[in-house]
């Protein structure tokens, strides 16, 4: 069934509509606007991408954008709870099927397997190591303390899929005592607390969902949902 689809690695914001098109003298078909990172060529700066949003972009030419995918796995404490490691593995066996005949590499496997490789470090490490090349495919829940936007944009083409448990995303408002998994830490909540978690959630998830589209795609799924078609809804995945 994954031979039907491929994952989509085209800017899903903000020129989800902008087609491909030659560029005069370079022999070169036009690939995808990303964002600008430090050392890209002032001369491949799309300027009216500039002026319509007041944010630098590059142009990415088809001979520049092999296709070859990355693979991370996040096997942090965190995502040991509410079933979400068991999940993000089901959602990796299909992403890494889907990028098979392209070329799949799994971090710290080498070349493509069939073994989930978890990574118990988290995202972190990935800002620790050379740039990979080509798309990095993230599965994390997102909730290390790490500067993310930085994390991102470091990688540069990324195909981020969030996986959150329904309970992190709407929890309840009942007093509790929580401990940080990733920390150790304990900390007694209430109502004021639950809404200022939701706040910072939301505000979060935004920033992840933003930054992950303007650099490539972006989905978050809840523990249990059907896979494929939350990855086609949220334009993670596209037929052939």
């Amino acid at each position: 069934m994954t031979s039907r689809y491929r994952i989509r690695t085209r800017p899903t914001q903000p020129f989800a509509g902008e087609r491909t098109q030659a560029r005069p003298g370079r022999g070169l078909e036009f690939y995808e606007l990303r964002g600008y990172a430090q050392g890209d060529e002032p001369r491949f700066i799309d300027w009216q991408a500039y002026a319509r949003t007041g944010r630098l972009y590059t142009r990415v030419f088809q001979a520049e954008a092999p296709a070859r995918f990355s693979f991370f796995l996040d096997g942090s404490p965190s995502m040991g709870l509410l079933g979400k490691a068991e999940y993000a593995e089901r959602v990796f066996r299909l992403l890494a099927g889907s990028a098979k005949s392209e070329g799949a590499f799994v971090w710290g496997a080498g070349r493509f397997r069939k073994a989930v490789q978890p990574v118990r470090d988290g995202p972190s490490v990935l800002l620790r190591i050379p740039r990979p090349k080509g798309v990095m495919v993230l599965l994390t829940d997102g909730l290390d303390e790490l500067d993310w936007s930085r994390l991102l944009q470091r990688l540069r083409r990324v195909v981020l899929v969030q996986v959150m448990a329904p309970e992190e995303l709407s929890p309840g408002s009942s007093e509790a005592l929580l401990r940080d998994v990733e920390t150790g830490g304990r900390l007694e909540v209430g109502r004021a607390e639950v809404q200022a978690y939701q706040g910072a959630l939301e505000a979060h998830l935004r920033l992840l969902k933003t930054t992950a589209r303007r650099l490539g795609s972006y989905a978050l799924l809840r523990v249990g949902e059907p896979i494929i078609p939350g990855l086609l809804r949220q334009g993670v995945l596209e037929e052939r």
